[in-house]
Formats: C-alpha cells, structure tokens, sequence
C-alpha cells in the first residue's frame, strides 16, 4: 500500500503544478504516504485488541472522569487536522477500565477520516460497551483547520461536542456533577 499511496502523492503534488524531482520534494510522496497510513491507522485496529484484557472488577461505584486527552484525527471532508482534548466520565457497574485504554480508545476512532460529531459518539459507546458502565459521557473541545487555514479562515474557534449515555442522560444531577468535576 505505501509504494501505491506514493505514486499517487508524486501524482498530486505534479499536478499542484511542483517538480517532484526537485531537491526539498523527492522524498515528500513516501513521507507523505506513510504519514497518512500512520495517521489514519484506526481502521487497522479494533476495540478488543487496543483495551486487551484492561477491564478489572471493582465495587466503586462512583463517577470516574479522564480529563485533558490530547487529540489528533482527520477531517473527513477535507482532509485537514483538527486537534483538541476529550473528557471522559463514567458510572462504573462493577467494572473498571485501565486508565491508559481511554487514551488508546480515544486514538483508535481519532485516527480515521471524521467528524469531530461521529468521533464523540464512537468514543462514548466503545466506552459504554467494554465497561458496562451505569452511564457514560464524552466531551471533545477541539480546533479545526478546516475552519482556520480556508474557508472562513477564524483563527480562534473551538467546537465542542458531547454526548450523553445512560446516567448522564437521564439524571441532571449526574450530568452536572460531570460538568462541574471538568472545570476544576
């Protein structure tokens, strides 16, 4: 795959009117195609292997929260970065997660081609599914190079998203407990 992804990178950047032979270029359709296979490694990953036997039993069954992950995934619709941090709380019901699998879960869906919408709610149900968890709630704060390097070109929006499951859906209480345990 990357000496097809390379030919068709050679291909593009010509076709950006460059000389692909030129000095700073000759290598840039190679680089160019294993960063993409890096960045979009999600879909070589499944949700059985990256949490790997992570899930331990436990009797706590107060909220859990992972502030503050650090974010990296395609725009689907151009291709282009946008980059942020997930909050991620849960109810356990009987069940921990390991703490690093939030981050890799949280790195499988962000790397794929996505919009910040679908990638929230991936998260919140991959969570949901492996913990079994009371309830379930993810919110992504992120910047959009979609938005700041073309189009209407606003340097300094951020786009939230969220979603909401089980608990933190049904009860008020619960959701603002969440909310007000993230801005602290």
């Amino acid at each position: 795959m990357t000496e097809e992804l390379t030919q068709l990178y050679s291909q593009v950047i010509s076709l950006l009117g460059e000389d692909v032979e030129r000095e700073g270029l000759k290598d840039t359709p190679k680089r160019t195609a294993k960063a993409m296979q890096f960045l979009t490694q999600g879909y070589q990953q499944s949700l059985e292997a990256v949490v790997n036997g992570a899930v331990f039993s436990s009797e706590n069954d107060e909220m859990v929260i992972v502030k503050d992950i650090e974010l990296y995934s395609l725009c689907e619709h151009h291709i282009l970065p946008f980059i942020g941090k997930c909050h991620i709380g849960y109810l356990p019901n009987g069940q921990v997660l390991g703490l690093s699998k939030f981050a890799r879960i949280v790195d499988m869906y962000a790397r794929r081609l996505q919009i910040q919408e679908n990638l929230t709610r991936e998260i919140a149900q991959a969570v949901q599914e492996v913990t079994g968890a009371k309830g379930v709630a993810v919110i992504i704060e992120a910047q959009h190079m979609c938005m700041m390097m073309r189009g209407v070109e606003k340097q300094n929006s951020w786009m939230q998203s969220s979603v909401m499951l089980g608990a933190f859906r049904n009860s008020q209480n619960t959701r603002q407990e969440f909310l007000q345990l993230l801005q602290r």
